[in-house]
């Protein structure tokens, strides 16, 4: 089996970045190849440098620009992983990796998902609505916000008392715990 070539698209701190790298670190089967950011001080450019990853700021002019493809080429990338991108993903991109790009969402889809909805503002939204439970949703990428196959869900309960941090908090330890995962069960279907 060839080694999978993954590239991590994040916009933000890297944490579930750190965590998937972290998690294929030694595998023979797949290996995470290259960082890519649109935030010039994104913490996750310090993460792939402190964790010795390629990385590249790319934002949105190079991203919507299709020679962008001969770059993930070069570098034979076989799947991308959106780990809190904040970019929609080009028309191209997406068709050039058909069920290839994997996203995560911090709220259980169909509900809080869309243009604009990511990070603190799905949880704000979960909080104002009462809900009884939020999670994580692990999905392919087509060319709508949040509406690709679903992969993966996983639920966690909504405390009366919660903060928006507190609520964050818990739909990151469901990230950490399941996204490394379900990318390796996908790449296995392959």
């Amino acid at each position: 089996m060839n080694k999978c070539s993954i590239a991590i698209f994040a916009s933000g701190e890297g944490s579930n970045a750190e965590n998937i790298i972290n998690y294929f670190k030694g595998n023979d089967a797949v290996n995470v190849v290259l960082i890519v950011s649109n935030r010039a001080g994104a913490g996750v450019l310090q993460r792939a440098e402190k964790l010795e990853v390629p990385h590249l700021l790319s934002q949105r002019e190079e991203l919507n620009n299709p020679t962008f493809l001969l770059l993930l080429e070069q570098q034979k990338i076989d799947l991308i992983v959106l780990a809190g991108f904040f970019l929609k993903i080009p028309t191209y991109l997406i068709a050039a990796f058909s069920d290839r790009i994997i996203n995560i969402h911090p709220a259980l889809l169909p509900k809080y998902g869309g243009k604009g909805m990511y990070g603190d503002q799905v949880h704000r939204s979960v909080l104002l609505n009462k809900e009884r439970q939020s999670g994580i949703t692990i999905h392919l990428v087509n060319e709508h916000y949040d509406e690709g196959k679903i992969l993966f869900q996983k639920s966690c309960e909504v405390m009366t008392d919660d903060e928006i941090r507190d609520l964050a908090e818990r739909i990151h330890q469901l990230e950490y715990q399941y996204f490394p995962k379900i990318i390796e069960d996908y790449i296995n279907r392959f």
